[in-house]
């Protein structure tokens, strides 16, 4: 794990996991802290982009790779405006998400594991995702049938229902 240290304002604070992890409870979470402390933050949801500037996108290894990439770019062109970026996004590839990071300088991508296991998901199901994909009607389901790659290491990792916005915050001097 990074030192908390080495992060500062502004950052990418990039929340990866399966679907109905927990990725958007911990991202509104993160946002409403920064926001009480007056850190001028953005959220950016890999769903509300799914279905706006990514709609043109599927779900093939190469679409999901393009999701991340332009989610990346929006992030970058945010932190550079002074804004730190929550975003939570499934981001299946380790591999991408290592790339990504690199493109950001020291200290401005923080990498946080909802690691929840499929199981939880499943119960969750908020969007009924599982019970679709369980039934044949949703091909290339993160988890079910397309791959998820959990990082290696990340700078947090939180485990089913501990979204401790707070504990992250402090931890990376927020």
């Amino acid at each position: 794990m990074t030192s908390p240290a080495t992060f500062h304002l502004p950052a990418v604070i990039w929340i990866t996991g399966l679907p109905a992890a927990g990725k958007t409870t911990l991202a509104q979470r993160v946002q409403a802290a920064l926001r009480s402390r007056g850190v001028p933050v953005v959220l950016l949801d890999g769903d509300d982009l799914r279905r706006t500037v990514n709609a043109d996108l599927g779900y093939s290894a190469d679409a999901r790779r393009e999701n991340v990439r332009r989610i990346g770019e929006i992030a970058r062109v945010l932190l550079a405006q002074g804004f730190t970026v929550v975003v939570a996004c499934i981001s299946p590839f380790r591999e991408q998400r290592a790339a990504l990071r690199r493109t950001f300088a020291v200290g401005q991508f923080i990498e946080v594991f909802m690691d929840t296991p499929i199981e939880v998901c499943q119960a969750r199901d908020p969007k009924g995702l599982y019970r679709r994909a369980a039934a044949g009607g949703l091909k290339e389901m993160t988890g079910v049938d397309s791959l998820y790659e959990p990082p290696i290491q990340p700078e947090l990792v939180f485990k089913p229902d501990s979204f401790d916005a707070e504990e992250l915050l402090r931890r990376f001097g927020f």
